[in-house]
């Protein structure tokens, strides 16, 4: 397969890969870059705030004397579940609102950093100094969080097929995910005893 010229390895997490030829051009691919860590950011949070809010949705409700968004097989609000209008419109607002001022913050950044110091994904922001300050480890940190960005993607679109497809939460899905190991090990061997798998 033909690999475009510009992916030349020089991008975190460029391994030459575009079989449909998107990235024709330098700036082309810094904006597919830039949407892409974006993505990727969004959908890390999603991956964790998905099982997060089905363990904890019914206890916080309950405290702060409101129906729970889960429905009866607790599943999350989502578009193949439906349910989005069990969201507070307050809160959907303060999302676009949140969203629409990070990417005007980001759309800034890169206008006033010089094109050729810009990073994709750059916003500035490390308030506890994670980002190294040598440039090799500054490109580990990069494909590390590309990696886990595109695994998030993966990710958050299976936990939807799944509770589409299944019917059921993904926590009650995969609980030995969300037990304590000395619980999920003895129910999954049960579970595996009672379908003839340990005799």
């Amino acid at each position: 397969m033909k690999v475009s010229s510009v992916l030349d390895g020089s991008m975190a997490g460029d391994v030459g890969f575009d079989p449909l030829g998107f990235a024709t051009n330098m700036k082309d691919l810094s904006n597919y870059r830039e949407a892409e860590i974006k993505h990727g950011r969004l959908a890390m949070l999603a991956a964790a705030g998905w099982p997060i809010s089905e363990l904890l949705d019914k206890k916080f409700a309950s405290i702060l004397h409101l129906p729970t968004t889960l429905d009866v097989n607790d599943r999350v609000p989502s578009l193949l579940n439906g349910g989005l209008g069990k969201v507070s419109p307050i809160f959907w607002g303060f999302c676009l609102g949140l969203t629409a001022a990070i990417d005007l913050y980001g759309i800034q950044r890169q206008k006033d950093v010089h094109n050729t110091n810009y990073i994709p994904g750059d916003l500035g922001f490390d308030p506890i100094g994670l980002y190294p300050l040598e440039a090799s480890a500054r490109k580990e940190m990069q494909v590390k969080e590309i990696k886990n960005g595109r695994l998030a993607m993966i990710a958050i679109t299976l936990f939807a097929l799944e509770e589409f497809l299944g019917h059921s939460g993904v926590v009650d899905a995969s609980s030995f995910f969300f037990e304590p190991v000395w619980k999920s090990i003895p129910e999954g061997m049960d579970s595996m005893t009672n379908s003839g798998y340990i005799k």
